[in-house]
Parts: structure tokens; sequence; C-alpha cells
């Protein structure tokens, strides 16, 4: 049934919308509002053009990035190694996952265009969630990969077999689907009779439910405890993959082995901190720091573990690795000269 605001409620729901971003509409179904309205980055609404400026050319080398390392791998048949095998996954899940937010983003910093309708707020936090739970997963995975590799080299195709990579990815897949699909089911069920105006940059679960008119703390609860273990357990997992190949590294007799072996650990490192920093950072913070910690500071760490990793991911892992320079050399020259 489609009921009218009050004047009041309009007036309200008008004063939390910053200046130039268009307020809530004057219509609304009864607890499932058509449209919910997204403010961007909350107090930091005059750098919303050059947040967007930084974000564009962030986002085409997400795309044309990952999209190139995927071509690679695919039609290149020495790049069939389980690495990267998961490398090609982790560049369409990189894809999926700055897609998810990236656009609308840059059409919020850039025109103004905040509305969301309902049904797209909620595929968008699925995908979005859905996406980081599958990411974290192959993280771990290629640690392993990198564990069996510098570990157990003899053993490298015995144990990790095309049926083992397999069995791997649609294990991270169901465990990233058995999360999401409980938590998405519980936020729609709730009543939203109140404002439909997100203090966030996108449908983050926390902003979300916080417009609910009934008591979010069932979904809020359950996403903090399996974020918790997921990402405790594959951090835990990925900290002691990467002793023991220190460990293994620290005993080669090859100054030059020990060198190389420790630029690659260093770089993928250094990726996995900028992905899961920010999102752990993003996770507590919105349940224990929201007094003491801004929120425009909670959006931004929200928003830099979906944006920064998609970008360097494919320079850190793709780049970085002589077969896939040489397999984008073989494309190139494929593509300009025929051989």
């Amino acid at each position: 049934m489609i009921v009218s605001f009050s004047d009041i409620t309009l007036c309200i729901n008008r004063k939390s919308v910053s200046p130039g971003m268009p307020g809530p509409p004057s219509n609304q179904t009864m607890g499932t509002p058509a449209t919910f309205f997204l403010v961007g980055i909350p107090g930091l609404q005059s750098s919303h053009l050059w947040l967007a400026i930084s974000l564009t050319p962030m986002y085409t080398i997400a795309l044309a990035g990952n999209t190139l390392i995927m071509t690679v791998i695919w039609m290149d048949s020495t790049l069939q190694e389980p690495m990267y095998c998961f490398l090609c996954i982790l560049a369409a899940v990189d894809i999926v996952m700055a897609s998810s937010v990236v656009p609308k983003m840059v059409s919020i910093f850039c025109s103004g265009d905040s509305s969301i309708s309902f049904n797209a707020c909620f595929t968008q936090m699925y995908f979005v969630h859905g996406a980081t739970a599958v990411e974290t997963g192959l993280l771990l995975a290629m640690a392993f990969d990198r564990y069996v590799a510098i570990c157990k080299p003899l053993h490298y195709k015995r144990i990790l077999t095309p049926q083992v990579i397999l069995g791997m990815t649609v294990a991270i897949t169901i465990r990233a689907i058995l999360f999401m699909t409980p938590l998405s089911w519980m936020v729609s069920r709730l009543p939203f009779c109140g404002s439909n105006v997100i203090l966030h940059s996108y449908c983050e679960h926390m902003a979300v439910v916080k417009l609910a008119c009934a008591d979010p703390m069932p979904s809020s609860l359950y996403s903090l405890i399996c974020s918790s273990i997921i990402v405790g357990c594959d951090v835990a997992f990925i900290a002691s993959s990467y002793v023991l190949i220190l460990r293994a590294v620290f005993g080669l007799s090859s100054k030059n082995a020990r060198l190389k072996a420790l630029s690659t650990c260093g770089s993928h490192v250094g990726i996995m901190v900028l992905f899961y920093l920010p999102g752990i950072a993003s996770i507590y913070v919105a349940w224990l720091g929201q007094a003491t910690v801004p929120l425009h500071i909670q959006v931004l760490l929200a928003d830099l573990y979906l944006v920064i990793p998609p970008t360097l991911n494919p320079i850190i892992y793709g780049m970085k690795t002589k077969q896939i320079q040489k397999g984008i050399w073989n494309l190139l020259m494929h593509c300009l000269f025929g051989h």
C-alpha cells in the first residue's frame, strides 16, 4: 500500500542529506521503500569530485588489468599451473567486486545521482560481501599454493591436481553463498518505514540495517560472528603458510633464490595487508568505534578494501610474474602483427 510522508518527516529526511543531494521521495511502500539514497562520504561532499577523479583511473586499471590477466591465462597453454588458475579466478572476482560499487560511487560523486532501488541495493550488498568472502578464500588458496611450491616442490603436481583446484574453488564459493544467503534474507525481512537515506557510498550491511524500524541486532551479530570466523581462520592459515615459506626460503643456499622468493612473498603479503586491514578495521569500527571514529573515516575504510586490491592485484600478482609478462607480450604481438 502506498502512503505519503508527513511534511515533518520530509523536512527531517531532507536535512539529513547534504546540500546538492536529492532528498527522499514523497512516496514509500510500507516496510519496503521503493528507493534508497546514498549520501556518498558524509562530511566530504566538497571533495566528491576529486574522489571521482581518483576512482575513475583506478577502476579503469582494475578492469583493464584483470581482463588482460584473465585473457592471457585463458589463451596461453603454458599458463595452466594451479597458481595461474587461482590468479585467473581472483581477477574475475576483482572485476565483480569493483564493478559492484565503483560505477555507482562515481555517479554519486560526479552527478549527485544517489538513488538506488530497493532490489538493486540488496543485490549490490549480496555481490559486494559475497565477493569479499570469495576473495579471502582465494588468497588463502594462493598462499597454500605457494607453500606447496616452495616447501614441497617434488609433490606439487601430485598435491594440487585439477580436481583439488576445482574442489577448493567450489568450496570457497559455497562458503561465501552459505554466509551471504542467510544474511541477505535477514536484512531483506527487516521493515524500513523511516528514513531511506544511507550514510554510505554503497549499500554496506551495517549502514543499511541502521535504517530498519525493527531490532537489527540478529543480522548484525550474525554478520560480525561469521565475518570474524571466516577472516580470522583465513588470516591465521595464511600467516602460518608464510611463516613456513620464510623458514624454507632462509634455508636456501642460493642468495639470489632467497631474494627472489622474498620479493615475491613480500609483494603478496603487501596486497593481503591492503585487503585485510581496512576490511577488518571497517567491521570492528562499525561495532566498537562509532562514537570515536568519524563517520567519513568509517566509510573510507569500507571503500578502500573494495577498490585498492582490484587495482593492485593485476600489477602485484601478474605484472611481476615473468610468465605473465611473456604471455602479455605474446598476446600483443599476436594482436598487432599476427604472430
